[in-house]
């Protein structure tokens, strides 16, 4: 049974370690986007206010010498906290020995050592060493064998946090949706997601799928998709194809050395590169958003990532203007719904994107388990 830490009793200065989601952008040195940070705060929140000396883990980037400051500096702006400095320091033990009741200490990056990628045991002591509770709070990386994820809870009594049961529950109801669903699934690797896409063409009324996703099948369809982003597996007889749940696009945006234009599905030339769904096949889809009384939407419809926001930003705006009740997932997704100030008109955004699309295939992860979640 995965616990809330509301449920842990009274932690009025013991050491709670919280892992929390902290992988943003950054932007010459800056944290561009402060949605994941602000998500973190209702259990930092409560843990300061109830008096615990909180010690935040988390991660940034893939690089080892990519630094947590930079969060540190943006959330200071909306919860006060002390920088600790990096795991093993003589910096962070003074750090931590000095620490009063509802102080937030903010552990370097954990990837700057090997032990955490590896999920190495000794690591993982080394953490639970800081701590008398362990807190996961880091949604986003629920998917990942991770030492502070897996290991470290098993150390030390582990719960939920505030944000990681929310983001939780709300997956659980779109895995049995309110039916019309809709289930908008983009961005790229068909290879790994080709179970999904079978799993909800089974418990959704329909499934879009795009992105180069889309490519994919159009290449299976015998179709030219020119210089498109692709997968390394075949489509070709996937079973799915046929399923008259699949809806496709029907056009698309493509480029090439002439310029841009809106193209059929069946008109792209060898030298063009898809870089998003047309206005047709948007058109085609507000039916579907309109009667849908469950949408869930994964990845974005073309190259949001390289300026291309036209499709993703139009669906958008058709499901914030729907009834349905919507769940969207995704960096590149919850971006644009950001940029348009669309957040609460959905009924929940994640703050995950390939987690999120794990628990919705698998149901459980081993980092949920760890902390008694059953699936």
């Amino acid at each position: 049974m995965m616990r809330s830490i509301t449920e842990a009793g009274d932690v009025q200065g013991r050491y709670v370690i919280v892992r929390s989601s902290c992988n943003v952008p950054l932007v010459n040195g800056i944290v561009g986007n402060m949605y994941r940070l602000k998500r973190a705060l209702p259990t930092l929140t409560y843990l300061h206010e109830a008096g615990a000396k909180v010690i935040l883990i988390a991660h940034i980037g893939r690089d080892e010498t990519d630094t947590l400051m930079p969060v540190f500096e943006a959330f200071n702006t909306l919860i006060p906290c002390t920088w600790g400095g990096s795991l093993g320091s003589s910096e962070l033990l003074t750090a931590r020995a000095s620490m009063a009741p509802g102080e937030i200490l903010i552990v370097e990056n954990l990837r700057q050592h090997e032990g955490e990628s590896a999920n190495d045991g000794a690591f993982a002591t080394t953490l639970a060493s800081l701590g008398d509770i362990y807190v996961n709070d880091a949604f986003d990386n629920i998917h990942r064998n991770h030492a502070s994820m897996v290991t470290l809870p098993t150390l030390l009594p582990a719960y939920a946090g505030i944000t990681l049961l929310e983001e939780v529950t709300h997956i659980e109801q779109v895995m049995q949706p309110e039916h019309p669903s809709l289930f908008i699934i983009g961005g790229a690797k068909f290879e790994t997601k080709i179970p999904l896409v079978e799993k909800y063409l089974a418990s959704y009324d329909r499934v879009f799928v795009s992105g180069a996703l889309a490519n994919d099948i159009m290449l299976a369809d015998g179709l030219e998709v020119g210089s498109s982003l692709v997968s390394d597996v075949s489509l070709v007889g996937t079973p799915f194809l046929t399923n008259p749940k699949l809806i496709r696009p029907v056009d698309l945006i493509v480029e090439s050395a002439r310029g841009v234009r809106v193209a059929r599905v069946d008109d792209v030339q060898v030298d063009e590169k898809i870089t998003d769904m047309g206005p047709a096949t948007v058109a085609q889809l507000a039916p579907e958003i309109q009667a849908a009384k469950t949408i869930l939407w994964n990845g974005p419809l073309g190259l949001y990532e390289n300026g291309v926001p036209g499709s993703t930003q139009a669906v958008a705006k058709l499901i914030a203007g729907s009834d349905a009740m919507s769940v969207l997932g995704g960096g590149d997704t919850v971006a644009a719904v950001e940029e348009l100030g669309l957040n609460d008109k959905f009924g929940f955004v994640s703050i995950g994107g390939g987690a999120m699309l794990t628990l919705l295939e698998e149901g459980n992860t081993p980092a949920l388990k760890a902390i008694g979640y059953e699936g």
